[in-house]
């Protein structure tokens, strides 16, 4: 495993993160025991990153970490993340205001069994909170030593930079990461969320990196599990099309599909530290297979052309005006 630095900042992270959202999730999670062997199977390729958030499992992913890494705690870069709602009705349980972000830091503290959290990501816009108060509130954190760094997830690209662009300014506490979801069945965040993040030098950490399975090629190679799918919106003939891609790909090279989409994902501009999240150890350890090799350039472009899409007005507009001159992200 190799290290990348964590956006503008000296911390050091391993270039692949260990999601965390399965842990000790009902029904099609993880249980304790699995959780900890896919833990320790990270741990033992080298990975420092592991992320979870408060409402994974009702708490029991935290939960399940603070036990986990209670005696190398020095060693992880822990990131958990709040917003979602975390006690029924009551409307203050929530968002991104002040009261929630401090109720939900030392609720996580507590299930974390630690004094700090390494990496506080703010998990969603609330569209309600100013961010200014969302913005002072992290800074307070850091300055209060509860929170080392924090980032930010699934918010519009205007508004990260405006907050970033004022927390400069103020001399508060700035966004060092950003968590978006990418893959090759989305590649909607190129438009403007990923050339805001390499411009403001914030490190990429992308969720559902396998498209829910779908870029595994279980759907394409066992048609009774595409009813399931369909009817979750995950599958359509695009979709299926580029996973088809991705296993000849796959094929020809020797790897699996999981691990050509995540080494696609990993061959982008700027830092990106995919997440990677597994049921089972065996799902990990194909995950970890995507380090250590890179696609051809040809091989590239087949999975670029297979899975482009438009990147509308203005990037669209601009390219015919100026053949060449409007940046490809994936170049």
């Amino acid at each position: 495993m190799k290290y990348r630095l964590m956006g503008n900042s000296g911390l050091r992270v391993s270039e692949l993160a260990l999601g965390a959202m399965t842990f000790g999730m009902d029904g099609w999670g993880v249980d304790k025991d699995e959780s900890r062997r896919v833990y320790e199977g990270f741990r033992e390729a080298g990975g420092n990153f592991i992320d979870t958030a408060n409402v994974y499992s009702g708490g029991k992913s935290e939960t399940f970490l603070g036990e986990f890494l209670a005696e190398d705690r020095e060693r992880i870069v822990l990131a958990t993340k709040f917003t979602g709602p975390t006690r029924g009705r009551d409307v203050n349980a929530s968002g991104n205001s002040r009261k929630n972000m401090m109720d939900s830091v030392h609720a996580s503290l507590k299930r974390l069994q630690t004094d700090y959290i390494d990496l506080y990501w703010v998990h969603a816009r609330d569209f309600t909170t100013p961010t200014d108060e969302m913005m002072r509130g992290l800074d307070d954190l850091v300055r209060q030593g509860k929170v080392l760094y924090v980032g930010i997830s699934d918010t519009p690209a205007w508004e990260v930079a405006r907050a970033n662009t004022m927390a400069e300014l103020r001399g508060w506490s700035s966004f060092v990461g950003l968590q978006i979801k990418y893959s090759l069945l989305d590649r909607s965040v190129e438009r403007d969320l990923l050339p805001m993040a390499k411009a403001l030098d914030l490190t990429v950490t992308p969720w559902d990196t396998l498209g829910s399975g779908v870029l595994t090629g279980k759907y394409n190679r066992d048609a009774s599990t595409e009813g399931r799918a369909t009817q979750r919106g995950q599958v359509n003939d695009r979709a299926l099309a580029i996973a088809a891609e991705v296993i000849r790909v796959a094929d020809e090279i020797g790897k699996s599909p999981a691990q050509v989409a995540l080494a696609w994902i990993l061959a982008g501009q700027g830092v990106i530290v995919p997440l990677v999240g597994a049921k089972t150890r065996a799902q990990l350890d194909d995950n970890l297979g995507c380090l250590g090799f890179t696609l051809e350039p040809e091989l590239r472009k087949r999975l670029d052309d297979v899975s482009r899409i438009d990147l509308g007005f203005p990037h669209d507009f601009l390219q015919r005006m100026l053949p060449g001159a409007v940046e490809d992200h994936r170049a």
